[in-house]
């Protein structure tokens, strides 16, 4: 298996949210949001896949991602510990999310809105440090995804 990243994935309908960016810059947290807003019904369905670290691998032109097996079901939620919950052990990566990023642009240009892992091009959403990213996020999944 492809060596781990510092990272943390939802599957947000049928689709993946990889989510990278610094330590402490909210990556867990993040997640979490992200599953909370599926249980208000913001969006349709939402699991975590991984938190924390997270393998990925290209296969068959797509991105996959699955969680390190110690970690499996396992979101750090900071100031309460870890919180063991339902997961999916594979996913296709649709969006990778970047928090903490300095110098975000307001109308980001087309290779700005892509990074590449594994050799796989995907789209991408940069986050300024200074935002809170679940709104962002959530208007980025519901206009370019008719699962969420």
């Amino acid at each position: 298996m492809a060596p781990t990243i510092h990272a943390s994935a939802v599957l947000i309908g049928a689709h993946a949210v990889l989510i990278r960016g610094p330590s402490g810059s909210g990556k867990s947290l993040l997640a979490l949001a992200l599953l909370q807003a599926a249980e208000r019904g913001a969006l349709r369905f939402a699991r975590l896949v991984a938190d924390d670290r997270a393998h990925v691998e290209a296969a068959h032109g797509r991105l996959l991602v699955r969680p390190a097996p110690t970690l499996a079901g396992m979101l750090e939620v900071r100031g309460v510990g870890i919180c063991r919950m339902p997961y999916e052990a594979l996913a296709v990566v649709r969006t990778v999310v970047e928090l903490g990023q300095a110098g975000v642009q307001r109308m980001p240009d087309h290779t700005s809105a892509q990074t590449q892992l594994e050799g796989i091009t995907v789209p991408r959403l940069a986050v300024a440090a200074s935002t809170d990213p679940l709104p962002p996020v959530l208007a980025y999944l519901l206009a370019h995804d008719s699962s969420g």
